[in-house]
């Protein structure tokens, strides 16, 4: 029999990726440098925000999308963290309302004023404290309004209830420090990474975990979940130092369905994926290109779709939500680029081709919309439902008429599942041990030079009332 090349039929083979111009882009950012594994970037239809680089404490600018151009370096901060901000995000269902966390061991809420800012904010309209240790991972509940999940450096994962402001679930089923937290479609099912090179899933209320694989072969750094296919992609580094990313069944952690080498270089690749098209978007730190492909239900599963090429390394990628798309252009992605050396912000379009320019109901069906299916009662009794969808062509503008409402509480003792968390501190990390000792030798040393500073300066005034006394007039 002869061979015959199979071809396969995509919509989406086509798919390109298009920069911004530079008018459109926001340039002089003084984009963070601190090489936490975060990407430093949120966006919604209405805002963008990036974490800066500032002394005394951590901040971010929130910047309305319309306001592109240079960026004046007086512009109003979000300022309120004594410790460096390490992630940012947006609440899915109130556009105005952003959830921070930092080294200083808080989670703040904060609620930015129609338009944007006018002057630096520096208070919260919620700060959460129950973590031990600084917090690495924020995280909306995407289907439920104010369920708010946290992970830190003590180990922990904390489930808060906004609406009282409190930690309602502990999950400590983690050995070292949480890299990554990724839901399924209706978020009852939550996987995690972690620096214990395991890989789990987690049922998120009990904090029981169903799945568990030890990747002994495949490092894994990021994981998410692959909408309604009940599997699971992850990104991480093989035996041989290679980048790779492997494919799994969410019931089954034994051993991944596939795993595939992507190149020989040492930057992390952060995976998006996006269930309404059934495209997976790797984007590597440290590196301009950002490769994609089509998830299938059957074998190969991966289908390798084209590779958007660009000289300019990235730091982060914040992602647009689907309603903030340019659906006339059969915009199907964006990504906002961060490109440290140059203080600016790119975003950059991923586009299905098509002459058309009516609507395309083929590559936008209906998807996840701005209003919440569950209220955290509901959820927290054990309820769960799939998210309440939207049309893109009728209803892709329309605001959500949530208000976020903090609850007046005072500070106290946490306790949850029977245990004060800001008591029960963990033992610090050979890293963290070093990263004290480092700041505390820094220390010495300003206060050293401050010393001399002011011993050079009690000189000098000696040596100047010496010189007015011996002067002829006071003889």
């Amino acid at each position: 029999m002869s061979w015959r090349p199979q071809y396969r039929s995509s919509k989406f083979r086509n798919v390109y990726g298009k920069a911004a111009s530079r008018e459109h882009c926001f340039d002089g950012i003084p984009i963070t440098k601190n090489v936490h594994d975060n990407h430093f970037c949120a966006v919604n239809a209405r805002f963008l925000a990036i974490v800066t680089e500032s002394a005394g404490g951590g901040s971010f600018l929130v910047i309305p999308l319309e306001q592109t151009g240079r960026i004046e370096p007086n512009y109003p901060k979000v300022c309120g963290h004594q410790g460096n901000v390490l992630d940012i995000k947006w609440n899915p269902f109130i556009e105005n309302i952003i959830a921070s966390c930092s080294e200083d061991t808080s989670v703040r809420i904060w609620e930015i004023p129609e338009g944007g800012l006018r002057r630096n904010m520096t208070e919260a309209v919620l700060e959460l404290y129950g973590h031990s240790r600084r917090v690495g991972l924020v995280e909306w509940h995407q289907t439920t309004n104010n369920i708010l999940f946290s992970a830190g450096y003590d180990y922990k994962v904390l489930i808060w209830n906004l609406e009282v402001g409190e930690p309602v679930k502990m999950i400590d089923c983690h050995t070292d420090v949480i890299l990554c937290l990724s839901f399924n479609t209706d978020g009852s099912l939550m996987a995690t990474t972690c620096k214990d090179k395991r890989l789990r899933v987690v049922e998120p209320r009990s904090g029981r975990v169903l799945q568990e694989a030890n990747c002994k072969n495949h490092r894994v750094n990021r994981v998410v979940f692959l909408g309604s296919t009940k599997r699971l992609l992850t990104t991480g580094v093989s035996r041989w130092n290679t980048r790779q990313i492997a494919l799994w069944d969410q019931e089954d952690l034994s051993m991944p369905l596939i795993e595939e080498e992507i190149d020989g270089l040492s930057g992390l690749l952060f995976p998006f994926y996006d269930a309404d098209t059934h495209m997976l978007y790797l984007a590597g730190k440290g590196d301009g290109n950002i490769r994609y492909y089509e998830i299938g239900s059957e074998k190969p599963y991966l289908s390798y779709l084209m590779e958007f090429r660009s000289p300019a390394p990235q730091k982060g990628l914040g992602v647009m939500p689907k309603h903030g798309l340019d659906v006339s252009a059969c915009e199907v992605f964006r990504f906002y680029k961060l490109i440290t050396l140059k203080g600016l912000i790119e975003p950059i379009s991923m586009i299905v081709p098509r002459r058309s320019e009516t609507y395309q109901e083929d590559i936008y069906p209906m998807t996840p919309g701005t209003e919440p299916a569950l209220t955290p009662d509901e959820w927290l009794s054990g309820v769960n439902r799939d998210p309440i969808l939207m049309s893109l062509k009728e209803g892709y503008k329309r605001n959500s008429k949530i208000v976020f409402k903090a609850p007046v509480r005072e500070k106290k003792s946490v306790v949850v599942n029977g245990i004060d968390l800001l008591e029960n501190v963990p033992p610090r990390t050979e890293n963290e041990l070093l990263r004290m000792f480092f700041r505390q030798q820094d220390e010495i040393r300003r206060l050293k030079d401050e010393l001399s500073q002011k011993d050079i300066r009690i000189r000098q005034l000696q040596l100047e009332l010496k010189n007015l006394r011996n002067s002829p007039k006071n003889n």
